[in-house]
């Protein structure tokens, strides 16, 4: 399929159709001019639900293959925060200029774009020869995530209507958190597999056929969408929200492991001035008719703005766990890459039937969906926590199944829905901007969780032990996810 924007609702041989585009001189015959949106093949779904997935997957993937890239590039502490985090500041800090790139450029093309430069970024990071390289190509695979991303969101939303954009938004929910709990399960398998010598390095490669598979599948059955308004790029309010994030996630993510010298407080310090700037600045061009690059009128929709309040709590506390739960099976308990990831699968498989049954669910009992959810993952915090006090170290992948078995099914019945009720209001010529704030703040979140969980892990182990460490860090995620249980209860019964 080209990339010009077709006015007809008829559908190609592949199934993708183009959108509706306002009647210009050709479509000037007369008659009634009848006006459709794009519609997406299950094709179209799975090529775009895929692009979801290999973000999130690779934001996880390393966790266990960082003793690997330690002993194979002498990486150090400081080295091993700066692969996983400067993937995540980089994604976080460009989100939502990508989604405002897709709404004017084309969200299929950045679509293609952003998956072909997550390819080649993927290959640079499996072939770099140090540590630095490894660290400026997670970089730039940060960058190119995340100009895919936010076109799936927006592509949903402008090609599906009613019940298939729910049932969409579902699956989009689903494919994120599985790929979450997935990335650290695959890239125990790929690091021990050592295919053809490869070592740490297929945890990245493995992208690479992926991608191509993507691409063709997307030039095939993704159709072309874009805003019937699109704005021109907010240059302040992009460099603004970018100082603001680097100026807090960086020192999070670097200060523990370099000592915390004069840099990461003088970032604190930047970061209140910058989120302030930033918001003047966005209020002060959405008050002038511009269109800002979080425009607050957007965070005004009730739906969007409970969902992003739960979300932080959420992900902070999901990337905090997954990231210690790394370590501490790794070194704490000696377990093989393999057996790391192994553990996870039973909350990957409960993670996965929840959210096949969260719709009907909903359709049920609404939104107690997500407070019943929020119970049953503190239940199953509650018997790892159990667990980790009375076997360690002989805690083995029996005693750790129940309670991660439980806390995946509690996650599967809140992340789905939260994701599809965030979108449910947005319009869509604003989709992309929409998709672009829910993902930021969750990649943010997510972040900051390694950021902040991960370095209280650390930094308890040598004074406590590994296993106090690790009762202390759940202890913590179980405030999170009591928070996020009680501000499900203000959400409106019944949810679309």
């Amino acid at each position: 399929m080209s990339d010009t924007t077709v006015r007809t609702t008829h559908p190609s041989p592949s199934g993708a159709t183009a959108r509706a585009a306002t009647p210009g001189p050709a479509d000037s015959a007369p008659g009634p001019a009848v006006r459709h949106g794009a519609v997406m093949s299950p094709l179209g779904l799975f090529t775009v639900l895929l692009g979801a997935a290999l973000p999130l997957i690779d934001f996880f993937i390393v966790n266990v293959a960082l003793p690997a890239i330690d002993r194979d590039l002498s990486a150090g502490p400081a080295m091993l925060e700066l692969v996983v985090g400067g993937y995540g500041v980089s994604y976080a800090v460009l989100l939502v200029l990508g989604g405002r790139l897709g709404d004017m450029a084309g969200r299929r093309r950045l679509f293609l774009i952003g998956m072909a430069a997550f390819g080649l970024t993927s290959l640079a990071c499996g072939l770099a020869p140090t540590a630095w390289t490894l660290v400026g190509a997670r970089v730039a695979q940060g960058a190119a995530a995340a100009m895919m991303l936010p076109q799936v969101l927006a592509t949903i939303q402008a090609t599906t209507q009613g019940p298939r954009r729910a049932r969409a938004m579902s699956l989009y929910g689903a494919t994120a958190g599985l790929s979450m709990v997935a990335g650290q399960i695959l890239g125990g398998v790929l690091v021990a597999a050592d295919v053809a010598g490869s070592g740490w390095r297929a945890v990245f490669l493995v992208n690479v056929p992926v991608v191509i598979l993507g691409l063709v599948l997307a030039a095939r059955a993704v159709p072309e969408t874009r805003s019937d308004r699109p704005a021109s790029v907010d240059v302040p309010g992009t460099l603004l929200l970018g100082l603001s994030l680097v100026s807090l996630l960086l020192p999070l993510t670097e200060g523990r492991a370099t000592g915390w010298p004069l840099w990461t407080w003088v970032s604190f310090a930047v970061f209140p001035f910058a989120a302030t700037a930033f918001y003047l600045t966005e209020r002060r061009a959405d008050r002038l008719g511009r269109t800002p690059l979080v425009p607050p009128s957007l965070l005004r929709l009730d739906s969007l703005r409970r969902g992003l309040v739960m979300v932080v709590p959420f992900s902070i506390g999901f990337s905090g766990f997954m990231f210690v739960v790394a370590v501490a099976l790794q070194q704490g308990l000696l377990m093989g890459p393999v057996a790391a990831g192994l553990a996870l699968v039973p909350m990957a498989v409960s993670f996965f039937a929840a959210s096949l049954a969260g719709p009907s669910l909903i359709g049920r009992f609404g939104s107690r969906v997500v407070t019943a959810g929020g119970v049953l993952q503190a239940l199953g915090l509650c018997l790892l926590l159990l667990a980790v006090l009375r076997d360690w170290p002989g805690l083995g992948l029996a005693g750790l199944a129940p309670g991660v078995a439980l806390a995946g099914l509690g996650q599967g019945l809140q992340l789905p829905v939260l994701m599809r009720m965030m979108l449910s209001d947005v319009p869509a010529d604003r989709a992309g901007v929409g998709g672009g704030v829910m993902v930021t703040t969750q990649q943010s979140a997510l972040a900051l969780g390694v950021a902040t969980l991960g370095s209280l892990f650390l930094a308890l182990t040598p004074a406590l032990g590994m296993r106090d460490a690790l009762a202390i860090t759940l202890l913590v995620q179980l405030a999170l996810v009591a928070l996020t249980a009680l501000l499900s209860l203000r959400l409106p019964r019944v949810m679309r």
